[in-house]
């Protein structure tokens, strides 16, 4: 197919690219910069120039191009949140973002469509035990300054999830991990001794980019329309134990123990960190999309870390 990628630079395309192109796929790249279009053009992808939450030029860039496909992969995060401001503009493109790209797959002929969602759109607290499925209930308001979030989440699935003449699919990606800037940055600070551990800390569910890109490109020629997919490990891990896994794997000392509410200051990283527990259930992607994860838990996957 012919893909027209958002977010063609960000942390998950260094993985997605090559495996779409590998795949056979063509793929143009949205990027805002003239350093992006040369990385991806090196890249063997056709760069554009535009900015996804300005609809007009988008669309005026995109004139004349048909594809196959669009995949939203565009992001504002640049480091881990600590703040629930530190969101908002990855909140916007989530909700205005996605209006756009959907403009642009008309625009563009483009029938088949694939968002990024997030796992903790089922909710920052703590879920017990059980595994959630996509039956579960998503992206449910009341919830303080969480709702912002929730809102965009929202938006952006049931938009691509319900618009006419969408082939929509939505990843409700785990916690990206593995050779991206955020976990190289947790192996440089562990090193330092910098990376304590809450106690108590959160229960969360990673994934590895290799393997949210390999669950894309599945989604891409194999997803069923209209449907959301759980891409995530096959084991939940507490951060206290995911954190000391990672000063292990810089051969760093083990890390220091510190008590949860000193991260009160910085409400969404407490709640990120200590007030989560979650577990999901990745059965429904590896029946439906013919995918496995090639690391089933961090501790097969942090090691691809190191340079």
């Amino acid at each position: 197919m012919k893909v027209v990628l958002a977010g063609a630079t960000g942390t998950i395309s260094s993985a997605l690219v090559p495996q779409l192109l590998a795949a056979g796929h063509e793929v143009v790249g949205l990027t805002r910069s003239s350093d992006g279009a040369q990385r991806l053009r090196a890249a063997g992808v056709v760069p554009v120039l535009a900015d996804v939450m300005n609809a007009e030029a988008l669309l005026t860039a995109l004139d004349g191009q048909t594809a196959d496909a669009v995949i939203h992969q565009a992001t504002a995060i640049t480091r881990t949140p600590a703040r629930h401001r530190d969101l908002h503009p990855t909140d916007a493109l989530r909700d205005a973002g996605t209006r756009n790209l959907l403009r642009a797959a008309a625009q563009l002929g483009a029938r088949r469509f694939v968002t990024q969602s997030f796992f903790l759109g089922y909710g920052w607290r703590d879920h017990g035990q059980q595994r959630l499925t996509e039956e579960h209930p998503f992206a449910e308001t009341g919830h303080g300054a969480f709702d912002h979030h929730l809102r965009s989440l929202r938006s952006n699935e049931d938009q691509v999830l319900r618009t006419p003449g969408v082939e929509g699919i939505a990843l409700r990606y785990g916690l990206f991990y593995g050779p991206e800037p955020a976990t190289r940055k947790m192996l440089a600070l562990a090193r330092k001794r910098l990376l304590p551990v809450p106690r108590p800390a959160a229960t969360l569910h990673p994934i590895h980019i290799a393997d949210a890109a390999s669950a894309t490109v599945a989604a891409l020629e194999r997803g069923r329309a209209g449907q959301a997919y759980n891409i995530v490990d096959d084991q939940p891990v507490d951060m206290g134990d995911f954190l000391s896994a990672v000063a292990e794997t810089a051969g760093a000392p083990a890390p220091l123990r510190v008590p949860g509410w000193l991260l009160r200051t910085a409400p969404y990283l407490h709640a990120l960190l200590v007030g989560t527990r979650i577990r999901l259930d990745n059965g429904k992607a590896k029946r439906e999309l013919d995918w496995t994860p090639q690391y089933p838990t961090y501790r097969e996957g942090l090691p691809t870390a190191l340079p």
